[in-house]
């Protein structure tokens, strides 16, 4: 996999580097071709070089029967381009000269004059080019060296055919070569790119693999990705730390409930069996006795499976709600009603407060009954029996507000965040609390169908203090006037 991945960013860079040279390549040939059609030069203006001054210079040159003589405008251009000039006639004697250097020569041999443009003079420091002024009965030769140290000139001698061979083998050297460096600079060009992609595959397998103790530093061109893997690493180790944690509580709730249901069951079955036993006789007072005690388990029994199914439904958004319109201020007063007239808690200190005697609402009654009625058992369940339990239910703009606040004991932080979770049990949990675990879960879950949401605030000591809120509409409804 390594190699395949690198091979590909390695033939990507090399086709690129191939690519420009045999763009160079054309561009070369393209240069050569453009000089041989124009005979011209490339490496400097053909209007303004120096030989194209040279041989223009001879409209410059005034031949007359008193003699020659340069013009004005010629002795400018010479005194611009820090140029001397000689004229010479047929045979190589000098006729006129003008800023010419004092160690010039006054008669040239045609090999002097060979030599000259061939080769810069040493004697005057200055590159040499000639031109001819054309008369009708005479032909002079003139000589105009440039003292400029920047203009130079070479005369070349070579063979078409070893300069073709020479090409031909430098090209393919020249190819060769580049084709290595090329190699060599996509390798390493190659490798830089695809090291951390190497990281990255061996970090996402450990994560598929569950190790999820990843790290990378974020840096580079893949920082983003690192930065990601990073986070998912420690998204992971959290949910695998809350997995393991919920296991853990859940294999103690099966615990808690596999006692909760064998207790009754044992009690069930120890009377069953008193009951049908011959040698025993039981006056009609103790029947009833022994029934009513197997009728209670057996009740607790049924509303503990009922706890789970509900749980198990709420859970899979397959309960079906069948909402009416209901005064939610009866249906909880009724509740805590209910609550006080029962004779486990006829003793128990709890008002009932509204701001209306009247808010009607589009809600499932059962539940709601339901998750009202945990609040309440739960505030008795969890403190001692002097507690002071208040429940409010209040209007607040398109809301509906259920509260129930106890001065009792509070709840701890740390169990403050798990109160709503399925299996979890509070370490407050009095001698009357027997149940399911699942009561303040089915109580958010029912709200939550509806719409709402619960809110939980304590302090250790000091009581608790729980808000259902409840829309009177749903918030894709439209609000109906009139």
């Amino acid at each position: 996999m390594k190699w395949k991945l690198t091979g590909r960013y390695l033939l990507s860079v090399v086709l690129i580097v191939v690519i420009v040279i045999i763009m160079n390549i054309i561009v070369v040939i393209g240069l050569n071709i453009q000089q041989m059609v124009t005979k011209g030069h490339l490496l400097y203006d053909q209007d303004n070089s120096a030989e194209s001054f040279t041989r223009s210079f001879a409209s410059e040159i005034n031949v007359s029967p008193s003699g020659i003589s340069i013009s004005d405008n010629g002795k400018a251009e010479l005194q611009n381009k820090q140029a001397w000039i000689q004229v010479l006639d047929e045979d190589g004697k000098l006729l006129y000269g003008y800023r010419v250097p004092e160690e010039a020569k006054t008669k040239y041999t045609p090999m002097d004059i060979i030599q000259t443009y061939k080769y810069v003079e040493k004697e005057t420091l200055s590159t040499v080019f000639v031109g001819e002024k054309t008369e009708p009965n005479y032909r002079y030769s003139y000589l105009i060296g440039f003292k400029d140290r920047y203009l130079q000139r070479y005369v070349l001698t070579y063979d078409y055919r070893v300069v073709g061979q020479t090409l031909k083998t430098g090209t393919l050297i020249l190819i060769a070569v580049d084709g290595f460096v090329a190699l060599c600079i996509a390798y390493i060009f190659s490798k830089g790119l695809t090291r951390p992609l190497h990281a990255l595959i061996n970090g996402i397998k450990q994560l598929a693999h569950k190790n999820y103790h990843v790290y990378y530093e974020s840096k580079g061109i893949y920082k983003d990705v690192f930065h990601n893997i990073n986070v998912l690493s420690q998204n992971l180790q959290a949910s695998e730390q809350e997995r393991k944690k919920l296991d853990q509580m859940k294999e103690e709730w099966i615990g808690n409930i596999s006692h909760d249901i064998k207790t009754p069951l044992a009690s069930i079955q120890g009377y069953a069996e008193m009951m049908k036993d011959k040698d025993y006789q039981f006056s009609i007072e103790e029947m009833r006795d022994y029934a009513e005690i197997i009728e209670s388990k057996s009740l607790y029994l049924r509303d503990l499976i009922e706890d789970l199914n509900l749980s198990t439904r709420l859970k899979n958004k397959k309960m079906m709600l069948h909402k009416k319109n209901v005064n939610i201020v009866g249906l909880v007063r009724n509740v805590v009603i209910d609550t006080l007239n029962d004779a486990r808690y006829a003793n128990r200190n709890i008002d009932f407060h509204c701001s209306n005697e009247v808010i009607n609402i589009d809600v499932d009654e059962i539940l709601i009954r339901r998750a009202v009625g945990n609040l309440i058992y739960n505030a008795i369940v969890h403190n001692d029996e002097q507690v002071a339990i208040q429940v409010e239910v209040k209007k607040s703009g398109l809301d509906v507000w259920i509260c129930v606040e106890d001065n009792g004991k509070g709840i701890r932080e740390e169990e403050l965040q798990r109160i709503f979770d399925r299996y979890y049990r509070g370490t407050n949990t009095g001698e009357l609390h027997k149940g399911s675990g699942l009561g303040m879960a089915i109580t958010h879950d029912i709200v939550k169908v509806h719409g709402g949401e619960v809110n939980v605030a304590s302090e250790l000591h000091h009581g608790t203090r729980i808000e259902i809120r409840l829309p009177i509409l749903l918030r894709d409804e439209p609000v109906k006037k009139g």
